[in-house]
């Protein structure tokens, strides 16, 4: 099972192999394979995540960016606009990807991505309807 925080939901959805660091992409493009290889099941976890514990944070570091207040308010953003809780799981089919990324061009599930400095890369992702993307529906 992929275990995803909150924004990162969000974010697979227009990942087009941008990142942080070469580790960092390297990591969210293994993870969109393995969901397009069929490894479908999610669990929306809160802290370290199968994309940033990895390469970036130690799940026992509290200091770790993953727990900055910033990151945990776009969490709780994300999981008020899904209407999803921490331990929820969903399969990410086809269709699923599909509706969540209608939600997303129609910024009805944004509200975590406001001030997230990939704003302007997703949205010009969500409008050229989602070319490019790592994470096939």
């Amino acid at each position: 099972m992929i275990k995803l925080r909150p924004h990162h939901l969000l974010c697979i959805l227009t990942y087009v192999g941008k990142g942080y660091s070469k580790p960092f992409t390297e990591n969210f493009d293994a993870i969109c394979e393995r969901i397009n290889q069929g490894e479908r099941n999610v669990e929306i976890i809160k802290g370290p995540d199968d994309v940033c514990a990895p390469r970036l944070c130690d799940p026992e570091d509290t200091k770790c960016h993953c727990y900055d207040q910033d990151i945990t308010d776009s969490d709780a953003k994300a999981l008020n606009d899904l209407n999803l809780n921490y331990g929820d799981t969903l399969i990410l089919s086809p269709e699923k990807i599909t509706e969540l990324r209608e939600g997303f061009a129609q910024k009805t599930i944004r509200k975590a991505c406001i001030d997230c400095q990939w704003y302007g890369l997703c949205t010009d992702v969500a409008n050229s309807d989602y070319k490019d993307v790592k994470l096939k529906s």
